[in-house]
């Protein structure tokens, strides 16, 4: 990324030790955390999560309430392993292909969940159906094989920016999380790409790290995601009416979003705008000069911190394909410019 104005201010860091770097005594102390119920942010190659304990129900509370996560929203589960993962989920010929293809990575296989899973309850939100990763960071999959399956939505508060960075988690969570697992940022920068399997249908829940067009290649022609979660703002329908159509995270109408409004497609900026570019597009901030959308997808959310810590009014964004990992890029600016009234 290329930037045009001085850095923001350094975060703030809670209690001191509360932000430490990922190595075995850290993660060591995590664990210890983990088994008495409580909740830490993990990075993983995708962004910071809010880890708890998937067996857990208090553990599983406290991440909801950490978040302020309604509680309608399913949450992903974290294994170490396709063998981990058969243990909760029922897998048909397409999931499998999948799994072998894509983890551990940014992945997420919404399944059939099964009866025997042992699971808390609030993990799919009485759903019949499971949110599975195995994630690729060595520190996630280091503090898997210490405590077990772990549920870890993004580690920020509900419909904010996601976090990629320790700092973030701490702007936005501040002593919510006890103690934050530094590992620098992370190296994909956008959430997990979910994909439900259901019977043999493969459908696109939500674009991310890995292109649909991977996924297609793999499993042959997706499903479009038809549920009215994804397009309609979630409080105009009672959360009764909402609850079953919304079966995996990232899908509310309104999400990843700055304090101020978002305009896209912008190829200027007015003076009181943040431009963030991209490619030719030069802004105050840009998303990779030369054009790429997966140096643009690892530095997204950062740039829109960094806008948010800006002094102005209205953030403006270059436009970006839609091919590729741009679908993924440009379903996270829709979300993040939505209607919040």
């Amino acid at each position: 990324m290329e930037h045009h104005e001085s850095p923001a201010p350094p975060v703030r860091q809670v209690e001191g030790r509360q932000v430490q770097p990922a190595d075995t005594a850290a993660v060591r102390e995590a664990t210890a955390i983990l088994h008495a119920g409580g909740i830490v942010a993990v990075p993983t190659e995708t962004v910071y999560g809010l880890a708890g304990r998937a067996t857990d129900p208090a553990a599983v509370a406290a991440i909801y309430a950490a978040k302020g996560r309604p509680s309608h929203n399913p949450l992903i589960v974290h294994v170490a392993s396709f063998a981990a993962a058969e243990k909760l989920a029922i897998f048909d010929a397409p999931a499998r292909a999948l799994a072998a293809a894509f983890w551990p990575g940014p992945l997420t296989l919404v399944l059939p969940l099964r009866p025997d899973a042992g699971l808390a309850p609030a993990i799919t939100g009485g759903r019949k159906t499971l949110a599975l990763r195995v994630p690729a960071h060595p520190v996630m999959q280091a503090l898997i094989a210490a405590a077990g399956p772990l549920a870890a939505p993004s580690a920020n508060r509900s419909s904010h920016i996601s976090p990629t960075t320790a700092a973030h988690v701490v702007a936005s969570l501040g002593a919510a999380v006890p103690l934050v697992l530094d590992a620098g940022p992370c190296s994909a920068g956008l959430e997990s790409t979910i994909v439900q399997v259901t019977d043999g249908v493969v459908r696109l829940l939500r674009p991310g790290a890995i292109a649909a067009e991977r996924i297609a290649a793999i499993a042959g022609p997706l499903s479009p995601p038809a549920t009215a979660a994804a397009v309609i703002a979630p409080e105009l329908i009672a959360p009764e009416l909402i609850a079953p159509e919304l079966i995996a995270p990232g899908m509310m109408a309104s999400h990843y979003a700055p304090r101020q409004p978002v305009r896209l497609g912008a190829l200027h900026a007015a003076p009181h705008e943040f431009h963030i570019g991209f490619g030719s597009v030069a802004g105050d901030l840009t998303l990779s000069p030369a054009g790429s959308l997966a140096e643009a997808a690892a530095g997204l959310f950062a740039a829109l911190h960094h806008a948010e810590a800006s002094n102005r009014s209205v953030i403006a964004v270059a436009p970006f394909p839609e091919d590729g990992l741009g679908a993924a890029i440009n379903d996270r600016l829709r979300r993040a410019a939505a209607d919040r009234s």
